[in-house]
């Protein structure tokens, strides 16, 4: 650690010295990352995590070689990555007003997949107390002795620093700060504090998943405009009725673990209501998109269809609050919704038809 900082304040004035040169940069965002990275690593290790009160601390097999990449795959939780990578892609189209070079497309994706695959890794680690009490995670690779805490903790921030390197030597170093930002948020400010203390956890750490449309919009512009900020905020309106949704299905499984979810404080009623006013928040905020972006008659369409396919299962789950097989729908839906709805964006970017 001591040599690592040693080398970064030699880097830092040989930066200076050089005016910047490409030959002290690189290695300087390297090893700045690989400091973030021992310090995530440090400090991690360092916590005491409450132990799971039901789990059993026996393996029920000793896994294979393929079992053991199956669950360092698992631990990057491929289904989110997915999602998130849903909105990166018509974010650049929508910056570009055209198709990016195929290069840029594929190297924000990968480092957009690292990154998030780092930090779910990494997530995985803190909750696996957590993820002992709850039935729906119990699978999980953490939970079933399937990858030792320790090599997951370092698979999580090895995938950290690697997407951190990637994105800033083959998209820009905006892009990768950004990225590391999600990962730092994601971590410390909701995995580590808002999960375990707040039902307004999903609401503040949702944010961490609205930043992939700033890397971005970044990639292709090199800066953060208005556009990318709507979108950051379609997607942070979006992300609590799409969660809330599955608490409410799982509302035992949080109780169960002490997090305190809103099903689990406010109740189901209480959180069909506000699933309900954020739904019409992120309509409204979508639309906001229009006269930011310059947005055409496509997207207009899919944002009001979209919208009101949403604000209808919101209300139907408001109807019958404890009616599982609602809330399950509509987490389904959300999902379709945030693909269709940027798919309008890239299709409406490309096609270019305005409404005046």
């Amino acid at each position: 650690m001591v040599v690592l900082v040693v080398v970064q304040i030699a880097l830092g004035g040989l930066n200076v010295v050089s005016r910047l040169s490409a030959l002290f940069v690189v290695p300087h965002l390297a090893v700045g990352a690989a400091l973030w990275g021992a310090s995530v690593w440090l400090w991690l290790s360092s916590r005491r995590l409450r132990p799971s009160e039901i789990a059993r601390r026996v393996p029920r097999h000793v896994p294979g070689r393929s079992d053991t990449v199956r669950a360092y795959v698992a631990l990057t939780k491929p289904r989110i990555i997915e999602l998130l990578l849903v909105t990166t892609v018509p974010t650049m189209v929508l910056a570009e007003r055209g198709i990016p070079s195929i290069w840029l497309m594929a190297s924000v994706v990968i480092g957009g997949t690292l990154a998030a695959g780092g930090a779910n890794a990494i997530n995985m680690y803190v909750d696996r107390d957590i993820d002992d009490l709850m039935r729906r995670t119990r699978h999980r690779p953490l939970p079933r002795h399937a990858v030792h805490p320790r090599g997951a903790l370092r698979f999580g921030i090895g995938l950290s620093v690697v997407a951190f390197a990637f994105l800033a030597i083959t998209v820009n170093v905006l892009s990768a700060l950004l990225a590391m930002s999600a990962t730092a948020f994601y971590i410390f400010v909701y995995t580590m504090w808002l999960k375990r203390t707040t039902p307004q956890n999903i609401v503040i750490g949702g944010a961490a998943g609205c930043v992939p449309v700033l890397v971005a919009w970044a990639a292709v512009t090199g800066e953060v405009g208005l556009p990318a900020l709507v979108l950051f905020a379609v997607v942070f309106y979006w992300t609590p009725p799409h969660f809330w949704a599955l608490a409410l299905r799982y509302r035992g499984d949080y109780a169960a673990a002490n997090v305190p979810m809103l099903p689990v404080v406010r109740g189901e009623v209480e959180t069909a209501r506000q699933i309900v006013l954020y739904t019409i928040a992120l309509i409204a905020v979508s639309l906001l998109l229009l006269p930011a972006a310059g947005m055409g008659w496509v997207y207009l369409v899919a944002a009001v269809v979209l919208g009101a396919l949403f604000l209808a299962q919101a209300l139907r789950l408001r109807a019958d609050a404890a009616d599982g097989r609602a809330a399950i729908i509509l987490f389904r839906y959300s999902i379709t919704y945030l693909t269709l709805l940027f798919a309008a964006v890239a299709v409406d970017a490309l096609l270019h038809m305005p409404l005046a």
